[in-house]
């Protein structure tokens, strides 16, 4: 499973006071590694599908890759742009943003002692693409051409197109660097272990815990705040519920359902059980999919009608307790080049009379009858009643005779493949934080929507005109323009923009520095109270 299209993690809790935590001492009990904090406890849901970083593109992989691995960039907490982590510098050569090079840190080693070097990143970038797991990250580098290692500590990427979002690629999971000694070339690793160059190891992994030891050979600009990591795997969320509020984990991430959110919240605000509710920064976004070979989605009048009939603020108090955003463009809020071209288009209330005239041009004058297919699987708990919810608005104009249809994962992958649904659901976790990663995938070649839709405009001129833009912040304007046509098009509608949260209990602290857009789990930052 893709994780950029993963099951959400669900926005959950309502009215719920957000816990700004404050930093605390740093520890491990690795030997020469500083510090002496005390070891944290955490739960979730979500499974590690895959320890060796050519399989893993799921999110509990990526918790796993980003705390084990080193990759040449990282994103900082709080931040969108990449920084040095296992390289002291990264820069394109060219203009074209063709030519990418870095020079790795000095004095480098994994776990096990072996020297890294830049034959470990050519070795780690080749092997990816030589493997293609189709449920690894390989599909992400789909640009890269080849990598020279010029000497011991230079890389060097040659790339077929120009993609200046390239530093956030390798800053990702996908760029976690493997030691060449340890990994076969040509297959997967099976035996179940990693070794990595980053903050943590992996002393132990099975069906229900990893056991994380801090790396006392680790050399980047983190600073382990405890002196190691236990992830426990829950298969239900009411246990996982269980297990915060009776203290057998010290936090929870992933998986809890709305309403043990909200329950926690308030017994957070009530003093009971101990337990704080930490907010958290998200571009994890719900949309609505049209399929233009249908006979009915594919009516624009039908398309937008239902854009101005959609009540996104009812629909996020009511389902998701207020802990979603309503979301009036493809690009969510604190992405670059964001704006709000659904919200200017349509409104952000039901215009029934603007509907009736978008049906009434497509020569429509009876109820239009739609089915909405979701999955509950896939897209998080809040899925179905989300739609159950949209459903109800499009009837209660009368102008629509809307009905739910869920089926499960598998079934639905299918039937959105064939082309089978008209109308469908499709929740995204951006791979990483720039506003090329929820548009190339929708609108370029291979669309992940499989909803045919295509625009000259925006696969000929604009998505090409922003690929070689070193400058991020210089795109805006291209891609407020591709937004624009899609809200005027509607082969897809936002529907709401997520945010994180974790549990945790008192005297856990730093998590707010790891809820943030770049969904990079920083195990580092959380530390924990020696009487928590």
């Amino acid at each position: 499973m893709r994780k950029r299209d993963q099951w959400l993690a669900a926005p959950i809790g309502a009215g719920l006071t957000t816990a700004l935590l404050a930093l605390a001492g740093c520890g491990t009990d690795d030997p020469g590694a500083a510090g002496n904090g005390e070891p944290v406890v955490m739960g979730m849901t979500d499974k590690v599908v895959a320890t060796d970083p050519a399989a893993g593109y799921d999110p509990g992989s990526w918790l796993l890759f980003n705390n084990v691995f080193q990759s040449l960039l990282s994103f900082p907490k709080g931040g969108t742009t990449p920084e040095p982590e296992a390289a002291k510098s990264c820069g394109f050569t060219d203009t074209d943003s063709k030519v990418y090079r870095c020079t790795l840190r000095d004095g480098l080693h994994f776990s096990n002692g072996d020297a890294l070097t830049s034959k470990d990143v050519k070795f780690s970038f080749d092997r990816t693409k030589r493997i293609k797991d189709p449920n690894g990250p390989a599909v992400m580098f789909s640009s890269l051409d080849k990598v020279e290692t010029p000497d011991a500590k230079t890389v060097v990427f040659h790339l077929k197109a120009p993609d200046a979002t390239f530093p956030m690629k390798i800053a990702s999971g996908a760029g976690s660097i493997v030691d060449h000694a340890a990994y076969p070339a040509d297959r997967l690793r099976a035996d179940g272990k990693a070794t990595g160059s980053g903050v943590y190891t992996l002393k132990d992994y099975g069906s229900d815990q990893a056991v994380f030891a801090v790396n006392g050979s680790y050399k980047g600009p983190a600073k382990a705040k405890n002196s190691g990591m236990t992830v426990k795997f829950f298969r239900s969320t009411d246990k996982l519920k269980k297990a915060v509020e009776s203290g057998q984990v010290d936090l929870a991430y992933r998986g809890l359902a709305m309403k043990d959110i909200a329950h926690l919240g308030n017994a957070s605000l009530n003093q009971q059980h101990g337990t704080q509710v930490i907010e958290g920064g998200s571009a994890e976004a719900m949309y609505l999919v049209f399929n233009l070979k249908d006979p009915v989605a594919k009516q624009a009048g039908v398309r937008k009608a239902i854009a101005y009939l959609l009540d996104r603020s009812t629909l996020v108090r009511d389902v998701y307790q207020r802990t979603a955003e309503p979301l009036y463009s493809v690009v969510p809020a604190g992405i670059t080049g964001h704006n709000t071209a659904f919200f200017d288009t349509y409104g952000d209330r039901p215009q029934p009379d603007k509907a009736k005239a978008a049906l009434r041009s497509e020569g429509l004058t009876g109820k239009v009858p739609l089915t909405l297919w979701a999955t509950p699987d896939r897209f998080g708990p809040g899925t179905v009643p989300a739609f159950q919810e949209i459903a109800q608005q499009l009837n209660a104009s009368g102008l629509f005779d809307a009905k739910v249809r869920s089926v499960p994962t598998e079934e639905y992958e299918k039937g959105v493949s064939d082309g089978r649904f008209g109308v469908y659901v499709k929740g995204w976790i951006p791979d990483y934080p720039d506003p090329d990663n929820f548009t190339q995938p929708f609108f370029g070649k291979d669309s992940v929507l499989s909803n045919h839709y295509n625009s000259p405009e925006i696969t000929g001129r604009l998505l090409p005109k922003t690929a070689d833009q070193q400058d991020r912040g210089a795109t805006k304007p291209t891609f407020r323009e591709l937004q624009n046509i899609v809200a005027q098009d509607v082969p897809i509608i936002p529907i709401w923009q997520g945010k994180q949260y974790a549990v945790a209990r008192d005297g856990v602290t730093g998590l707010e520095w790891t809820l943030d857009s770049s969904t990079v789990f920083r195990f580092w930052e959380i530390s924990k109270a020696a009487d928590a």
